[in-house]
């Protein structure tokens, strides 16, 4: 059976997808506000967003968001009048009410019930303009039904040989976010006496006519004197679904057409002073219009648009599994070719070469599709931040660094729960009461940043804020008092600062709504480490605290180099190599009884055996002619990682894992290579967390003295 097509299912889908973008554009206005952007471009752009948002859901018909985002945009129209100062705590009062216009826009596309508290900041909003009532200058809705209008003829009116020529060409948006072009000309009537001229050049035959376009323009003449800001002022908030041209006529008199329009009793039925003809607009040559190009809410002006379509992820998935695929058998298809002996110059392996640039070119460009910004995520935060600051009591303000750094839609989604508890940590835990941090010195608004960046083929995300930092005598305390080491311990302060991973430890002192509950952060390793990534802490006392996540750009494909250790075969990632070294005697060093250093131009440097390390075999008597990879950590430090032998370098498919294993140290996935053996990835950052570091078998006189 066929399934059936319900077109206006999908455009009350493309609405609220829509949304999303307006209010990502709303949120970007007011950060903009909020630090120190007050022109009225900036304004215009709060005011577009919340209209728009306003006529769309009109057309469907939902009254709690429009509602909402009428009592909002009202303000905000004072605002952009001038008649409403932007103060501090009116751009504090604008983040509030964004936040709850989001709300209803979720509620209003999931059918829940309308959000709690958002009454109360719209009084709250509306007290800024001495709005006594939300009814008080409230704009009445009408429920405006077709009426048909004939074209008999009667006496044309008088043209204007002086006049204001607006030439308005509505586009399909126009009409699909919920505005009506009478409205506009009505306003246009208001500002003198319009002539007013429809074209109808465009029209289409009834049976070739489709509803949803948009075939007709005006031409609109009004008084000289008309100032071009008052015209302007009209279509500030369609501007970007419409064409608009503003010239004048330079005293050029017209003859006077034969004007076919409504009826009397018609005509005074639309209540509007405005003449409706059916003549083709037909500016004079001696009239230059300037023409205004119709943009996105979120493009800067003199920036075009980037074209895009919409696509379900569902599909997005399925093209990257069979990229996934094609990158396997691109490998089985080269390795086949090498075992049969042809020649690299062959037309066989020439074929081959050029189907593998093609596949990474198809790989890179899936991938490309499933990378966004991180920019989305962060806005969520901004708003975690207020509400976090407002149940405690303090003065915060996010910092936002990076927001266009790419990473994969997977990531970003299953980010979100662990960033938001970080967040709220810092918030409650990290930064410290108004009045304490004064007497420290510091100003009374805290600061949280932040940050994300690339950095070694993975992106790094910091949360970083400015207060007081860990107490580690406080957090040693605690971990002793809840059994979770003894108290005779003796630890470092990054050992300290790690306790606050441990299962079911908390500082609070009190149960609240953000804390003191015994989830702590080691839910967030737990989620981090689920995403292949590594969390770090680091905290100076006095200056603040530091969370920073490494994350794998992407879950789905690497570039590693094919490797093996004691007979297994291994891939590392090609991004954490930094170059390849043959070993010698004369560059070892010995560090301990058990471990050894090289030296690398000019440095010393680590060692760690692979082979020790992940238990395929002790460590080498001698490592004179070995192989090393030189890898970075994401700390800017180096460690050379020895191999048997290295063989190429190679696309692979990445396979997760953790679902089935949990977390192994030192391996982030496994692959399946051409000739469908099953290879490891490291993770050589977190291999070298974890190593040993044994790289020489303890001497025998060493063994004999221990026993």
């Amino acid at each position: 059976m066929a399934q059936s097509h319900d077109p206006m299912a999908e455009i009350r889908a493309s609405f609220f997808v829509e949304c999303e973008e307006l209010l990502e554009s709303l949120q970007d206005a007011l950060s903009a506000m909020a630090d120190g952007g007050h022109d009225q471009e900036t304004i215009n752009v709060v005011f577009r967003a919340i209209h728009s948002i306003k006529g769309g859901a009109g057309a469907f018909g939902l009254s709690a968001l429009v509602a909402f985002a009428h009592r909002f945009e009202t303000v905000m129209d004072d605002v952009r009048s001038g008649r409403t100062e932007v103060k501090p705590e009116a751009i504090r009062l604008f983040f509030q009410a964004a936040d709850f216009l989001q709300d209803h826009v979720r509620a209003a596309r999931e059918g829940a019930a309308e959000p709690e508290g958002a009454e109360e900041a719209l009084r709250a909003l509306e007290a800024l303009t001495g709005r006594s009532s939300p009814d008080e200058d409230a704009e009445e809705f009408v429920d405006f039904q077709p009426m048909p209008i004939s074209l008999d003829y009667v006496p044309p009116t008088a043209c204007l040989a002086q006049a204001r020529l607006v030439g308005f060409r509505p586009t399909t948006a126009l009409y699909a976010s919920g505005n009506e072009p009478f409205l506009l000309l009505r306003a246009l009537s208001d500002l003198g006496a319009a002539s007013v001229t429809c074209d109808l050049a465009g029209l289409p035959a009834l049976d070739a006519l489709a509803p949803e376009q948009s075939y007709l323009e005006w031409e609109v003449r009004l008084p000289e004197e008309t100032r071009e800001t008052e015209i302007r002022e009209v279509f500030d908030f369609v501007e970007d679904v419409c064409e608009l041209k503003i010239g004048r006529l330079n005293g050029v008199e017209d003859s006077a057409p034969r004007v076919p329009t409504a009826r009397p009793s018609e005509q005074e039925a639309l209540s509007a002073p405005i003449p409706l003809t059916a003549d083709p607009l037909q500016p004079a040559p001696a009239s230059p219009m300037e023409t205004v190009v119709g943009r996105s809410l979120a493009t800067p002006p003199h920036q075009e648009a980037a074209a895009t379509v919409r696509v379900d992820l569902n599909r997005i998935d399925r093209l990257v599994n069979l990229v996934g695929e094609l990158v396997i058998y691109q490998a089985m298809l080269a390795q086949s070719g090498a075992k049969a002996g042809l020649p690299p110059n062959s037309a066989v392996m020439t074929g081959l070469e050029a189907f593998m640039m093609l596949t990474r070119d198809i790989q890179d460009s899936v991938m490309m599709i499933r990378a966004q910004p991180v920019k989305p995520l962060f806005q969520r935060m901004a708003r975690i931040v207020r509400e976090a600051s407002g149940a405690v009591g303090k003065e915060v303000r996010l910092k936002t660094e990076g927001e266009a750094t790419e990473i994969d839609k997977t990531v970003i989604e299953r980010l979100a729960d662990p960033l938001t508890h970080m967040i709220r940590n810092a918030v409650d835990h990290g930064l410290e009461k108004p009045a304490k941090r004064i007497g420290a010195g510091k100003p009374a608004e805290g600061v949280i940043t932040l940050s994300a960046q690339h950095r070694s083929g993975r992106v790094v995300i910091e949360v970083r804020d400015d207060g007081a930092g860990i107490n580690r005598p406080k957090v040693r305390e605690i971990a002793v008092a809840k059994g979770l080491i003894p108290p005779d311990m003796q630890l470092t302060d990054a050992e300290i600062d790690n306790l606050l991973f441990l299962p079911g430890f908390s500082t609070a002192s009190q149960i609240s709504n953000l804390s003191g509950r015994g989830v702590g952060m080691d839910v967030v390793k737990t989620a981090i480490t689920a995403l292949g990534g590594r969390i770090g802490i680091s905290s100076v006392p006095g200056a603040g605290t530091t969370f920073s996540m490494s994350l794998p750009l992407t879950l789905a494909v690497l570039d590693g180099m094919i490797v093996t250790v004691a007979g297994e075969t291994l891939v590392v990632p090609l991004s954490s190599i930094v170059e390849t070294a043959s070993l010698s005697m004369k560059d070892i060093r010995a560090l301990g009884p058990e471990t050894n250093v090289i030296e690398i131009r000019g440095g010393l440097v680590s060692l760690y055996d692979l082979g020790a390390e992940l238990g395929y075999r002790p460590p080498k008597e001698s490592y004179d002619g070995g192989i090393v990879l030189l890898t970075a950590l994401e700390d800017g430090s180096r460690a050379a990682l020895v191999v048997d032998a290295i063989h190429e370098q190679r696309q692979v498919v990445i396979k997760g894992l953790a679902q089935a294993y949990g977390h192994i140290p030192g391996i982030s996935a496994a692959t399946i290579l051409g000739d469908g053996q099953i290879a490891l990835i490291l993770d050589p950052p977190d291999l070298v967390q974890t190593a040993s570091g044994r790289t020489r078998a303890p001497e025998p006189n060493r063994l004999a003295l221990a026993g």
